[in-house]
């Protein structure tokens, strides 16, 4: 018989039940050792009918289908047809794709949806909370906390029909997220809006939110956002609470008048530039607070490149101007802004690309606003993994790079004196058992929930 492939093997099938991704049934122990579907199943009540599947039937599903590496509903069938790693993990059935969507429409319509997936993340937040106190206190440092709350509105772009049109000028949805930077820079809260909405609306009642939602024992003590944020009744708020704030500045008439009033001594070199400050207040603001203002040049176009008119105009000037009410010099001011784009906004990106929320599964919002809080759960979930679980080597490492070198790992499901087997490969055996050995602490850390 004449060859007709390029490479010299055979392909045929087996009975034998083997997985593709050994490496998650450890983060679905992960989850039995936080109690998570009993807690989700207590969140959510009993379903509608007798007949009906638990609320963890569709959530636990959904929160391995996205750490795997999954970006849709459609993606669940590859979970469905995994039959080694729900046979581990105790899963008798994963529901069709389209029961997901009727479930998410039904859980956005109710009130109860998305109030029950908050005390889930509550939970897990909790979690997190104990064992920071419990490191704090062996630390000899003060059981209570001041942590960092740095809030952005990112835009997910959908093309959908009910879709509204954001302030970019593409159809999507405005969600607004919250993140706390002690907290493994985990979301503690997060609104899903439709794209119409503003960025900057309704600031205040989303603070109050936040603080609500902190585990005993921590406060937010520092505010960090973008001109959005560049609110009276916020900067209000903030030094009401004692909250040190520093949040960029809108260049509307007031700031620029406030600039032109800088005297020319009060401005010093800068990196490329110059940074000097002044106190500004707004119309409705209480007190006074700094404007902390770094002004650099444009940069000139090259010689014969210039516009009609642009060889006798003066050199263009940028201003970028932060809000605060810190006390530290105006440089480190600007250095810690800066690090909101790590604390921040690119913990969203991971949020949104790392584990599909760029893309959402249904033309109801209020269905989609479920199925981002449960990619806040999963994002959560992962960093709690990747804290408690695994190695000091992964303490930074994003969830490609865990899929890559831990999820996605062969093995081999079989039953021996009754028990099952789950067989890998001698260089991961190691780590695996002790991944696991670490989930049995949790478990019985947690009191066996």
């Amino acid at each position: 018989m004449v060859r007709q492939t390029v490479l010299p093997f055979k392909l045929e099938s087996t009975d034998d039940t083997i997985t593709s991704q050994a490496g998650l049934v450890l983060f679905g122990e992960f989850l039995q050792s936080l109690g998570l579907k009993k807690k989700i199943d207590r969140a959510f009540g009993k379903p509608g009918s007798g007949a009906g599947y638990r609320a963890s039937s569709y959530v636990v599903p959904l929160l391995l289908m996205l750490q795997g590496g999954g970006r849709s509903l459609c993606d669940l069938r590859m979970i469905a047809r995994d039959k080694g790693l729900l046979g581990l993990l105790g899963i008798g059935e994963v529901p069709s794709t389209d029961a997901f969507g009727r479930w998410l429409r039904r859980m956005g319509a109710s009130d109860t949806g998305l109030s029950a997936l908050e005390s889930v993340i509550a939970r897990v937040l909790s979690v997190l909370g104990k064992t920071l106190r419990k490191r704090w206190k062996k630390a000899g440092l003060s059981w209570v906390r001041e942590v960092t709350l740095d809030i952005d509105a990112s835009q997910i772009v959908a093309e959908k029909a009910e879709a509204l049109w954001t302030y970019k000028g593409e159809k999507g949805y405005m969600p607004l997220v919250g993140h706390v930077k002690e907290l493994s820079g985990m979301v503690i809260h997060e609104e899903f809006r439709e794209g119409n909405v503003s960025p900057g609306a309704d600031h205040v009642p989303f603070l109050k939110d936040c603080l609500r939602r902190l585990p005993a024992g921590i406060r937010i003590a520092r505010f960090r956002a973008d001109s959005a944020s560049y609110q009276a009744s916020v900067i209000n708020f903030c030094q009401e609470r004692g909250i040190r704030f520093v949040i960029g500045a809108d260049l509307d008439v007031a700031v620029r008048e406030a600039i032109g009033r800088i005297p020319e001594s009060d401005w010093r070199p800068y990196q490329d530039g110059h940074i000097a400050e002044t106190v500004h207040t707004m119309n409705k603001t209480h007190n006074a607070f700094r404007l902390i203002v770094v002004r650099r040049r444009v940069q000139t176009p090259l010689p014969g490149m210039e516009e009609e008119g642009e060889k006798e105009a003066s050199p263009d000037v940028r201003y970028k101007v932060l809000a605060t009410s810190h006390k530290e010099i105006p440089e480190w001011v600007v250095a810690w802004y800066k690090q909101r784009g790590e604390d921040s906004e690119n913990r969203i990106k991971e949020l949104k690309i790392g584990f599909g929320m760029e893309r959402m599964p249904s033309g109801d919002t209020k269905a989609n606003g479920i199925f981002f809080r449960i990619g806040v759960l999963a994002y959560n979930l992962f960093l709690l993994f990747r804290g408690q679980i695994l190695d000091e080597s992964f303490k930074r490492a994003q969830v490609q790079t865990v899929r890559w070198q831990i999820y996605q790992m062969a093995g081999k499901v079989v039953r021996h004196a009754g028990v099952l087997v789950l067989k890998v490969a001698e260089d991961v055996l190691a780590p695996f058992r002790s991944f696991r050995e670490r989930c049995w602490r949790l478990w019985c850390r947690e009191g066996s929930p």
